[in-house]
């Protein structure tokens, strides 16, 4: 499942530079993270490194965007194949 960056953002610009896909960028007022590009970080890290370094854990899966580990895995291999 992607990602999904809520209105608890305080646009700390830390999550931007730790993503490996470029997957997130600025919104209209906060950051955004694009699903076509989210893998989780998988292919990358063992965990989500923008989730890490997040300090208001404002980035939770995305309902909207539900996939599994093997789907993401596909993702990547898309974007990097």
């Amino acid at each position: 499942m992607a990602l999904l960056i809520d209105e608890e953002c305080i646009n700390c610009d830390l999550c931007p530079t730790e993503c490996p896909n470029e997957a997130i960028s600025m919104g209209e007022e906060i950051f955004q993270i694009d699903s076509s590009k989210c893998t989780e970080c998988v292919g990358h890290y063992d965990e989500p490194s923008c989730v890490a370094v997040c300090p208001v854990e404002c980035i939770t899966p995305d309902p909207k965007c539900k996939e599994t580990v093997e789907q993401l895995a596909e993702k990547y291999t898309g974007l990097y194949g």
